[in-house]
C-alpha cells in the first residue's frame, strides 16, 4: 500500500511540475502580448496565478515523502531515544490535524465556489470551483502524507531510507 501511495505522490509531484510549466508559458504569453498587442491572451496574469497554486499545492504531498521539507530537529536530537520518538508522534498527530483541517476547509471551499457560481473578478471570468481543485486535492494528499508518516512512527518504522537522503544526519 505504502509503493502504491508513494507513486501516487510521484505523480502529484509531476503534475506539480506540469503546472509550473504553465505558469512559465502563462507569463510568456502575457509577455509577449504586451510586445505584439495582436497576441494578446486575456486574463493571463490569472491562469498563472492558478498555475501557480495548483503547482504550490500538489507538491506539499511527494516533498513530504521525500524528507525535503524543512524539518528543525534542534531540540528533537537534543532528546533520548524515547523521547524522540513521543515528540515525533505529537509533532506528527498535530501535523495530521493541521492539515487534515486545511484540505477539509479546502474541499469545502471548492463545493461552495461551485455550489454559489462564483467565478474571478479578473478578465478571464473562470469559475473558481476549477482552479480551487489543485488546493483542495494537494492539501488533501498532504494530509494523507501526514497520516501515513504517523503510521509508521507508531509501528515504530523509520519514515524514509536513510540511504535516500542527502542531507547529514548531524552537524558538527
Amino acid at each position: 500500500m505504502r509503493q502504491q501511495l508513494d507513486r501516487f505522490f510521484n505523480a502529484t509531484g509531476y503534475l506539480a511540475g506540469f503546472f509550473m510549466v504553465g505558469t512559465l508559458l502563462t507569463v510568456l504569453a502575457s509577455i509577449l502580448g504586451r510586445v505584439h498587442p495582436a497576441f494578446d491572451l486575456p486574463g493571463a496574469d490569472a491562469y498563472a496565478g492558478y498555475c501557480m497554486a495548483a503547482s504550490a499545492f500538489l507538491a506539499l504531498a511527494p516533498t513530504l515523502r521525500r524528507g525535503e521539507h524543512i524539518r528543525v530537529t534542534l531540540l528533537l536530537n537534543q532528546l533520548p531515544a524515547a523521547g524522540r520518538q513521543l515528540l515525533d508522534v505529537l509533532c506528527h498527530v498535530l501535523a495530521v490535524a493541521l492539515s487534515g483541517a486545511l484540505a477539509w476547509f479546502s474541499i469545502r471551499l471548492v463545493l461552495q465556489s461551485h455550489e454559489f457560481a462564483d467565478i474571478s473578478t479578473g478578465l478571464d471570468a473562470t469559475p473558481l470551483w476549477i482552479p480551487q481543485l489543485g488546493m483542495a486535492l494537494g492539501t488533501t494528499l498532504f494530509a494523507f502524507a501526514f497520516l501515513g508518516d504517523l503510521i509508521l512512527l507508531l509501528r515504530g518504522e523509520a519514515l524514509r531510507d536513510a540511504s535516500s537522503s542527502d542531507e547529514p544526519s548531524h552537524i558538527e
